[in-house]
């Protein structure tokens, strides 16, 4: 994060020539990584969420989400949800670390690892601006991405890499000893109904409106962002603002080109 932060004010001052010194600041929301919590001794997973929501706050992150230890069997339990926060408030109240700008500002192995990271995505950069860029350069990004996730695993599955509880000190598998969320049928009957029941009670003119600016924006290529609030407030539903720019853009589908 601290790299991608110094890469953003360089590439924003120099390449885009931006004259707003706000526009040099990343702000950016960390999600603590879900991909990392395991089904096996899953309350090992709270210890997990605590140091990636440290380290995402010591990258400089404004906004943060911590994953639920059960995420990796189910849904987030009330219970678990509630340690998640838990997590958040304890960070935030009781050690200070909102105070200081940048702890490791100064570390020799952090400003290190810094400058590592940014010559290592410049490297990225410069390859995917010479592909045409981001759009044009899917296929490279998804192999790229592909053959970093197969690295990692096989590293797993040979030992190189200890996952506490899945390759290293296991367990036997008795149960996880969590009570996970089971959702009742009955929940998604009773959701339908009470969204049928809404979109019959909206009113019609606002909403044919909405989703006429929506097309007209994305028609022209222009920020769909104002007219998609447009249709929010006017209560249009996510499939049908996502039903709207389908008729625009087509779907992605498996890595082929949009149709």
């Amino acid at each position: 994060f601290r790299a991608a932060r110094r890469l953003w004010a360089l590439i924003m001052r120099d390449r885009f020539r931006a004259k707003d010194p706000r526009a040099q600041q990343l702000r950016f929301h960390a999600q603590t990584a879900g991909s990392t919590l395991t089904a096996q001794q899953p309350h090992n997973n709270v210890v997990r969420v605590a140091i990636q929501a440290m380290a995402a706050l010591l990258g400089g992150t404004q906004s943060l989400h911590t994953n639920a230890m059960d995420e990796a069997l189910a849904l987030p339990s009330e219970d678990a949800a509630r340690v998640a926060l838990r997590t958040q408030q304890i960070i935030a109240n009781e050690t200070g670390i909102c105070d200081v700008a940048d702890p490791f500002g100064g570390s020799y192995e952090i400003e290190q690892e810094t400058d590592r990271l940014e010559t290592e995505a410049r490297k990225y950069i410069e390859i995917i601006d010479g592909l045409g860029g981001a759009q044009e350069a899917l296929d490279y990004e998804r192999t790229e991405i592909e053959k970093s996730a197969l690295a990692c695993q096989r590293e797993i599955e040979d030992g190189k890499r200890v996952i506490v509880g899945v390759n290293k000190y296991e367990e036997p598998q008795n149960g996880h000893a969590l009570k996970v969320l089971k959702v009742d049928d009955r929940t998604q009957t009773s959701r339908r109904e009470a969204f049928e029941k809404r979109m019959a009670a909206r009113s019609r003119a606002p909403v044919d409106r909405a989703l006429a600016s929506l097309r007209a924006a994305a028609s022209k290529d222009e920020n769909l962002f104002p007219a998609v609030l447009g249709c929010v407030k006017a209560e249009v539903s996510l499939g049908e603002i996502c039903g709207a720019l389908v008729e625009r853009y087509g779907r992605h589908d498996d890595g082929k080109p949009l149709s």
